[in-house]
């Protein structure tokens, strides 16, 4: 892969990076709000309802951590110059895929494998 397209990949993982920063924070605090809201006596189903909010915006804090967690790999990836090349086999994983999946570690061959539990990989991410 040419330094231009690379150079690409980059910008756009930290832009995507600036990003999801942001989201988890804003998850994050909003969880913290749901916890913090305290506007008097309740019922168990108002209750219930705030810890499912909660909850909510926990998870979805927590994916934007994982997404946070991919990009900053993508982005060592390009530092260490195996971006683009499968973690697994060691071909390079097409650019259509990767214009898709910026953090992509894995060609599509490979990831099918391993999300059918054949492949020896160990985590499951893109």
């Amino acid at each position: 892969m040419d330094q231009s397209k690379i150079e690409n990949f980059r910008q756009t993982l930290v832009e995507q990076l600036r990003q999801r920063t942001a989201n988890v924070r804003s998850k994050q605090e909003r969880a913290l709000e749901f916890g913090a809201a305290d506007d008097g006596p309740k019922d168990s189903v108002d209750m219930s309802l705030q810890d499912v909010n909660q909850e909510l915006a926990l998870r979805l804090g927590e994916r934007e951590s994982q997404m946070v967690a991919d990009i900053d790999q993508a982005l060592l990836r390009i530092e260490e110059g195996s971006y683009g090349t499968c973690a697994r086999c060691d071909k390079e994983i097409p650019l259509a895929r990767l214009d898709a999946l910026p953090t992509a570690r894995h060609c599509a061959p490979c990831q099918e494998l391993i999300e059918a539990g054949d492949g020896d990989d160990e985590h499951s991410t893109l």
